[in-house]
């Protein structure tokens, strides 16, 4: 998730050829919310993971992510969680 507009994420989305989706949070209340940034002014959010269950209830957080291995490290950590 970023604050950039969503057609921008979009865009990025197809050239990088993701497999999922890129949500924008042009408003900051999720980034506020789970810690992200300090303050609705911070142009930049902290790179961190917050693993919710189907109730919303956080099971796993990383706060210090490494952009090489983080995606993997996770979908590891999701298949022991959920099942996969």
């Amino acid at each position: 998730m970023s604050f950039d507009d969503p057609e921008v994420n979009q865009a990025w989305a197809e050239e990088e050829a993701f497999e999922f989706e890129l949500w924008s949070d042009e408003d900051r209340d999720l980034a506020l919310y789970y810690g992200a940034v300090d303050r609705r002014t911070d142009s930049i959010p902290d790179r961190i993971t917050k693993i919710l269950d189907g109730d919303g209830t956080l099971v796993l957080e990383y706060l210090d992510v490494s952009v090489g291995s983080h995606p993997q490290d996770v979908l590891e950590d999701c298949t022991l969680l959920f099942g996969g």
